[in-house]
């Protein structure tokens, strides 16, 4: 019923407003290749007043139904051609304080802060400091799986085993049983084991606990994708060996001042005191637990209007070249079946009749997020929230607005 709801009111929209997007190309882009991941030029052409109406028009509804109804507590904007066609910040921060969420409010960004950590590790890859071909030994002499690596990390092809599940106290099993048809199925249990750390965890007790351990691999490396949070916790380790600077304070350094991303920040341990909690959809809040203080794959806490920095420094390719970022939107794992696919830090949707969407989804504790780049029409939907709710994925569907057609896809973490 909604997506019929959303395709009419899209509909109505266009033929009332006239679509922007139905009537120019996409600025920059090759309009003979459908293919093409970025744009040739990122000279963005102002919008005019009456485009910025169409977009709000076309928004706003759509903003009511799929986040308000369900109870959306966050962060929104959504941009054309570098230019702010909706905004807004709603609910509260903290449900304890009664502190309201603001344009300055950082959240925490999950996933999302996955793309930032590809980011260096390109740059140093620009740099001369590292080679996407190198063996992860080379910057972490100890460390226990051989034949990985650095483009393996980046792509989840290492085959690594996943740490926030070894160093958890409940291990997930598979097993396999009959169904009532009579066919093997694999259905999965979980058990409690003995705690396996005291105190928060860093990136180097990760790396310590495998050297020690040696938990089983999931798959050969480079055999297959399997998305690893472990990856970008060792890639962060190797930005601290390559740079002799602590990853919180290279990336604000190197990558948050000079963007003037205000607030935005790495949270680690010595954050400790400052935390505040994200929710439960009843808004019990999440304490802080033994794996918050893992960098690299998450920690990444941010604005909507930062993000938007980011996302415009990367059509401009103000850290990594342009050439370099097409690579980065590349699919490296064309053995699964569909559109969905990924590139080096980002999520991609290839789809053959359409331009390839580059995004990055995230999820920890109550905290989910989409960052999701229409790179050929020059668009951006950033979305955050600290009060859990699986329709903030569903409304990255907004879109829409600036392709001109309905997104049927679901996005999730």
């Amino acid at each position: 019923m909604l997506r019929t709801m959303v395709i009419a009111l899209l509909s109505t929209l266009m033929m009332a407003c006239g679509s922007p997007a139905a009537k120019q190309p996409a600025v920059g882009a090759d309009t003979g290749l459908v293919h093409t991941v970025a744009p040739v030029t990122h000279h963005f052409t102002p919008l005019t007043d009456k485009q910025k109406e169409y977009y709000a028009n076309a928004i706003e509804p759509l903003y009511r139904s799929l986040l308000l109804r369900t109870g959306f507590n966050g962060s929104i904007l959504l941009a054309k051609n570098g230019e702010v066609v909706f905004e807004d910040y709603h609910g509260l921060i903290n449900f304890k304080t009664g502190d309201s969420i603001t344009a300055t409010t950082p959240f925490h960004l999950a996933s999302v802060s996955k793309t930032f950590t590809a980011t260096v590790v390109l740059r140093l890859m620009e740099q001369g400091k590292l080679s996407l071909d190198d063996h992860i030994e080379k910057y972490l002499p100890n460390f226990p799986y051989n034949g990985i690596t650095i483009k393996d990390l980046l792509s989840h092809r290492s085959g690594l085993p996943k740490y926030d599940h070894f160093m958890t106290d409940v291990r997930t099993e598979p097993y396999r049983v009959k169904n009532k048809r009579g066919k093997w199925v694999t259905r999965y249990r979980s058990f409690k084991i003995a705690p396996q750390l005291t105190g928060f965890a860093t990136n180097e007790t990760v790396l310590q606990y495998m050297i020690n351990n040696r938990p089983p691999i999931e798959a050969l490396p480079n055999r297959r994708f399997s998305y690893c949070n472990t990856n970008y916790a060792m890639l962060a380790l190797i930005v601290e060996k390559i740079t002799a600077i602590p990853f919180p304070q290279y990336m604000q350094d190197s990558v948050f001042t000079p963007l003037g991303m205000k607030n935005t920040y790495v949270f680690n341990i010595k954050d400790t005191a400052n935390y505040t909690p994200s929710y439960t959809p009843g808004r019990r809040p999440y304490p802080l637990e033994k794996l918050d203080c893992v960098y690299g794959d998450k920690n990444v806490y941010s604005t909507v209007r930062d993000l938007l920095a980011w996302d415009q420094s990367l059509y401009l390719g103000t850290l990594v070249s342009l050439p370099t970022l097409e690579k980065a939107y590349q699919p490296y794992s064309n053995e699964h079946r569909g559109v969905k696919n990924y590139g080096l830090g980002w999520h991609l949707l290839v789809n053959p009749s359409e331009p390839t969407i580059v995004y990055h989804n995230g999820w920890w504790h109550g905290n989910n997020a989409v960052f999701k780049r229409l790179v050929h029409d020059s668009a951006t939907v950033i979305i955050l929230g600290n009060k859990f709710n699986p329709a903030i994925w569903r409304a990255g569907k907004m879109s829409s607005v600036f392709t001109g057609h309905a997104d049927t896809t679901v996005l999730e973490q």
